[in-house]
């Protein structure tokens, strides 16, 4: 299957205070992309291909709103806690976290779990607290991941190495997907890899032979397992990554990278229809 997912990130907050949100009121952001896309997207019923847009908890409501019965755009959520609400047990008494169960009510059929940005979080208040235990992240991930199988919400699950952990890629790799996917069931979960090191300005993305590289490293370690590029599907790089027999997809964040940045619904279309050939 293939697999196009967007990672919606920083588009609860307005441009003017330094989020990428300049298409709608914040109001009507997540109903604009909704609407933006699905019935573009009708072209794709029945091919092996499925489109998730994860959401910041802001939109999550009013994009669900504005889904038609049987969209083929699943939403995500950008996370959830490493425990869940319990009938007859823990009602949820998670300040400021996410269980599982208020996503899955909220409309969300995914999560992305293990982004660059929360593993550097998660490191930040393991070092805080003086943990030097190198697998507590994998732990912790491992939890989120079960958590949301359990309700039945599918997981991309995010793994990638920093410029400085280059020469040792496939110990680090390989410690990430064997924490994260310890007693998971895999059927649930889709590998995006993250090649950190070559993304933001000034980085030189990473190459199409680098890429089959990880993508088949991931494959043998996983039995098998769908991977997508997590470093940004683009239009210039869309039709590199379609060529490559062992990607299954991308995630797309930004769709204009100069100007005025940001996501725009109809460049979103024209990289599914690069990446798609169709």
């Amino acid at each position: 299957m293939k697999h196009i997912f967007v990672n919606l990130k920083r588009f609860d907050v307005p441009r003017a205070m330094g989020g990428v949100n300049g298409i709608a009121d914040i109001r009507d952001w997540g109903p604009c992309v909704i609407e933006g896309t699905q019935d573009a997207l009708e072209k794709y019923r029945g091919q092996d291909v499925e489109f998730a847009m994860f959401f910041p908890e802001l939109h999550i409501l009013t994009a669900a709103g504005a889904l038609k019965q049987d969209s083929m755009i699943q939403l995500g959520c950008q996370g959830v806690y490493g425990q869940d609400v319990q009938p007859g047990g823990n009602f949820g008494a998670f300040t400021t976290d996410r269980p599982a169960a208020a996503m899955k009510a909220a409309g969300c059929g995914y999560v992305i779990v293990g982004h660059c940005e929360e593993r550097n979080h998660i490191r930040g208040v393991l070092e805080e607290a003086g943990c030097g235990d190198t697998a507590a992240q994998g732990r912790i991930l491992n939890a989120e991941i079960q958590a949301a199988a359990a309700r039945g919400m599918k997981v991309l699950y995010c793994i990638g190495e920093k410029s400085e952990e280059l020469e040792r890629w496939e110990e680090v790799l390989g410690e990430q997907l064997e924490s994260g996917l310890s007693g998971v069931d895999k059927s649930m979960v889709t590998v995006a890899y993250e090649p950190i090191w070559s993304i933001g300005p000034g980085k030189t993305p990473a190459g199409k032979e680098y890429i089959t590289k990880i993508a088949k490293f991931v494959k043998e370690k996983t039995g098998g397992m769908d991977v997508v590029y997590g470093g940004g599907l683009k239009q210039d790089n869309a039709a590199m990554l379609a060529s490559i027999p062992e990607i299954d997809g991308g995630l797309i964040a930004l769709t204009r990278f100069q100007g005025e940045i940001g996501f725009y619904p109809e460049e979103y279309l024209e990289i599914v229809k690069l990446y798609l050939g169709n």
